[in-house]
């Protein structure tokens, strides 16, 4: 069987080594001839807009997939119009763009904050009035690692605000007083199988993700029933195949969607070492038409990205510890890769977070 693969960074190359014991060839389709999943499959590189490379890069494939949401739709669309694509191309539509984001989660009676649209900076100050201050203001297309997005507080002037996401279409949220963030990843196959992975915790630093605890810790069986629920609506609304990922607020015991990736996800690598099958694996099962494997713990899991610096060479030898380096060059706030964690014990993982977080350097600028 061979995958194809749109995207070619992290994602792509965990996928592509997840697929290989199940005996199938990836070959990926990238305009950066540098790129991390090359490690790990064939690759065809070419600009999105290449047909002829698109077609070659099809060629003999049982099924196609992404590794980033940003892959441009008109690209996907020619490509599905010869092979299965798998989450279909409407996911993307509703990924790319924060605006049809928010309002397929109204549609679908997922809770979100008070938000506005904002195309001019008249309607940035009227947003503003309405909702009030604290907010954040996120451009509609292309914000991903807290890129495209600027937090407001009262005082602060809304044209540089304006001009720091180069006036660009955008939404404005009013600012979650929440207790803290989860994600819920869920994996739903080609016959609407739908499993789900323990509700995770995660911790960011300027805008890029830190920390992830999985299972998160004091997650009651009504946090767990909300997101489950707001998953396969959105599973089944989309007739999506693959891992998607819901990001939420916790607030007062209740969930709201900040955003979706319709991918695997950076707070599932935990997975990897932690699950008795992997995101990664699931996911290729899934677009494959494959059954679904395991997604539950195997104990209690954490994951440590690596950003902008790679760690000492002398990392310490801990049990249930895995470094995963990507490699790829160094550069402030760039993912370099990130480091696994399985204990038997929530104390036990919490002491190796301790121990290793000073092996998991995050420089964001």
């Amino acid at each position: 069987m061979k995958l194809g693969l749109l995207g070619g960074g992290q994602l792509g190359w965990m996928m592509a080594l997840a697929a290989k014991p199940l005996g199938i060839e990836c070959r990926i389709f990238e305009p950066n001839r540098e790129c991390v999943a090359s490690q790990a499959a064939k690759h065809v590189c070419a600009q999105w807009d290449d047909l002829d490379a698109a077609t070659e890069f099809a060629q003999g494939l049982d099924a196609v997939t992404y590794e980033f949401e940003n892959v441009p739709v008109e690209a996907v669309e020619y490509i599905a119009s010869g092979r299965p694509v798998f989450p279909p191309v409407q996911c993307l539509a509703v990924a790319q763009d924060r605006y049809h984001e928010k309002r397929f989660f109204e549609r679908y009676n997922v809770d979100i904050g008070v938000w506005r649209l904002v195309g001019t900076f008249k309607e940035l100050e009227s947003a503003t009035e309405d909702i009030g201050l604290p907010a954040v203001l996120k451009t509609r297309r292309f914000g991903y690692d807290g890129k495209g997005q600027v937090v407001l507080h009262p005082g602060d002037s809304l044209t540089a605000a304006w001009d720091t996401i180069e006036r660009r279409p955008a939404i404005l949220e009013a600012f979650q007083p929440f207790t803290r963030e989860l994600s819920c990843i869920s994996v739903r196959s080609r016959d609407g199988e739908i499993r789900h992975y323990p509700l995770c915790e995660n911790e960011h630093e300027a805008g890029i993700l830190k920390l992830t605890r999985a299972p998160g810790r004091n997650v009651n069986e009504d946090l767990e029933n909300q997101a489950h629920e707001n998953a396969r609506r959105i599973l089944e609304a989309l007739g999506y195949v693959g891992v998607l990922t819901v990001e939420y607020f916790e607030v007062d015991g209740r969930l709201f969607a900040n955003e979706m990736a319709p991918r695997v996800h950076n707070s599932g690598h935990w997975s990897i070492e932690g699950a008795a099958v992997s995101q990664f694996e699931n996911h290729v099962r899934a677009v494959c038409g494959l059954p679904l494997g395991n997604t539950s713990a195997k104990g209690f899991a954490a994951m440590l990205n690596i950003v902008g610096k790679e760690p000492p060479e002398a990392f310490p030898e801990l049990v249930g510890a895995h470094l995963h380096l990507y490699g790829k060059s160094v550069r402030i706030g760039r993912k370099l890769g990130h480091i696994g964690v399985l204990s038997e014990s929530e104390a036990e993982r919490e002491a190796a977070i301790r121990t290793l977080a000073p092996y998991a350097p995050h420089l964001t600028g």
